[in-house]
């Protein structure tokens, strides 16, 4: 299954909430879910006003499809981040948040060195940060905690992250993360738990949709 790449914004207007996609735009009054509160789609305002009933299944459906569009996960990665999660100890579905919320890309968006996670997928790609003072370009690498996350010397110099940086400089690093301004790493001190993850979403009914 191939990756996404039309407007994202149809995205959150599918899921009837915002997920952040576009970064500061999000915030503005060019959000795309503001400007048009219905699902895309030729039968969309219909859709809206109570035409349909949604299922178990469907609504079960609705959840999974939130939490990867969230991440920017594909359906093959998903489902073995929920087997992953199966095999721990605790709870299943925050297991699974847990894990999604240590992937790479998502650290560095969490850190403030992205206005989007699609934005901090191509940075890492690009080579531009470090685990442990090695160069990981793999957005999926998870975490750990003692890993120590940084960009990159030579990448510290650049216009974009500067820009960036200094756009984001009021956002507070989740807890798990301790980040040093100074040196623009952060350490990873925990497992990210559910109360530090903001994502709307019920994770006990991906848990059942992947059980039956």
């Amino acid at each position: 299954m191939a990756r996404y790449t039309g407007a994202v914004c149809r995205l959150c207007r599918r899921e009837s909430q915002k997920l952040f996609l576009k970064g500061d735009r999000c915030y503005t009054d060019k959000c795309g879910l503001g400007r048009r509160q219905y699902v895309p789609g030729q039968h969309g305002q219909g859709h809206n006003q109570g035409r349909s009933k949604v299922s178990e299944y469907g609504t079960q459906l609705r959840e999974k499809q939130k939490a990867k569009r969230y991440y920017g996960v594909l359906e093959s990665q998903f489902k073995g981040y929920f087997e992953l999660a199966s095999k721990r100890k605790g709870k299943t579905g925050e297991n699974l948040l847990s894990i999604l919320e240590s992937r790479l890309d998502n650290t560095v968006y969490r850190l403030g060195f992205a206005m989007s996670r699609a934005e901090a997928r191509q940075m890492v790609r690009h080579g531009h940060f470090t685990v442990n003072g090695r160069r990981v370009n793999i957005p999926s690498f998870l975490v750990k905690t003692g890993m120590v996350v940084a960009l990159k010397d030579s990448s510290r110099s650049l216009d974009k992250f500067k820009m960036v940086i200094e756009a984001n400089s009021s956002r507070q690093p989740p807890k798990w993360l301790e980040y040093d301004v100074q040196s623009l790493s952060a350490k990873v001190t925990a497992a990210p738990a559910r109360e530090d993850i903001d994502l709307p979403v019920e994770e006990q009914l991906i848990v059942e949709l992947y059980s039956k």
